[in-house]
């Protein structure tokens, strides 16, 4: 990556990183589902009637909304709902990492280098560790849906990195069109009529400034960069870049929701840094590169 899509990676994955504290500020007092249908219909409207569709089938645009939204978030929304820490459910999030180079290595033919694979053993070796210092006491049933949300993730990578769209935001806006209905009516199911009118009667300031946060933050300028990064560069080095996120989750929850970490999850979040560095280790060129190649790095 150049030097501004490295500051940007870096940014939206802060930006990814306190969105699990403010989603669980937010959270309260309306049912998971039906707080994720509510942001993603602020990401769509008005975004949709001034953002052109982008150059892609339908089913591409459909895809990544259905496993990047719709999934991971559905699922993400659930976890935490049932109890899964902000701090930790940023954690164990990142298991999309591992999924995604597998997949894209496997559907896509990016083969990652020793580096990126090492970095990604040395991360994912910090979420072990972290995992072990938080103990049993989130429940399996929690622990599921967060493991869910990090597949359904993976697939949404893959289906975006495939594509090649250049707008992130288009792909953005417009794949959410796949995700306001279908979790409000499951919401309908699950929670019952009474309970989402309810919900909707008492949203208040704290839920439209969660809403407002994950939706133009978190979604419309972080999807936007990172959908757009995948364009233009391999998964492998795109997508270690959300290990960073539980870091910043974990030290949001400590300042704000006075949530310490103990001193293995410290130990392990330093292993994901340091992972995410190896990770991110720029490729040694073969060949001297092309006079565009150099303009393009120089940027």
């Amino acid at each position: 990556m150049n030097r501004r899509d490295t500051l940007l990676a870096a940014l939206v994955v802060t930006v990814w990183g306190f969105n699990f504290v403010v989603i669980q500020w937010g959270m309260d007092g309306v049912p998971p589902l039906l707080f994720a249908a509510i942001r993603f219909t602020v990401v769509l409207v008005p975004a949709v009637f001034v953002v052109p569709k982008p150059d892609a089938p339908w089913r591409t645009i459909l895809g990544v909304g259905a496993f990047m939204s719709l999934g991971q978030f559905g699922f993400l929304y659930s976890s935490m709902h049932a109890g899964m820490p902000p701090g930790l459910a940023a954690l164990l999030l990142q298991a999309q990492v591992i999924l995604t180079i597998v997949l894209a290595s496997v559907v896509l033919h990016e083969r990652p280098t020793a580096w990126q694979i090492a970095g990604v053993a040395l991360g994912s070796l910090g979420l072990v560790v972290v995992a072990i210092g938080r103990g049993g006491h989130v429940t399996v049933g929690a622990l599921g849906l967060c493991l869910l949300a990090g597949v359904s993730w993976a697939i949404g990578n893959v289906i975006s990195r495939s594509s090649g769209i250049r707008g992130g935001l288009s792909l953005t806006v417009w794949s959410a069109l796949v995700v306001p209905f279908p979790l409000l009516l499951l919401s309908l199911l699950l929670d019952g009529p009474a309970v989402v009118g309810d919900a909707l009667v008492g949203f208040g300031w704290r839920h439209i400034a969660s809403t407002a946060y994950t939706a133009c933050l978190a979604s419309l300028f972080g999807y936007a960069v990172y959908n757009g990064l995948l364009s233009r560069y391999p998964s492998s080095a795109v997508v270690p870049w959300a290990l960073w996120g539980p870091v910043v989750a974990m030290a949001a929850g400590w300042a704000l929701l006075d949530q310490r970490p103990n001193g293995a999850e410290l130990a392990g979040g330093l292993l994901l840094l340091i992972g995410v560095l190896v990770a991110l280790r720029p490729r040694r060129a073969a060949t001297p590169a092309a006079p565009e190649e150099l303009v393009r790095a120089l940027r």
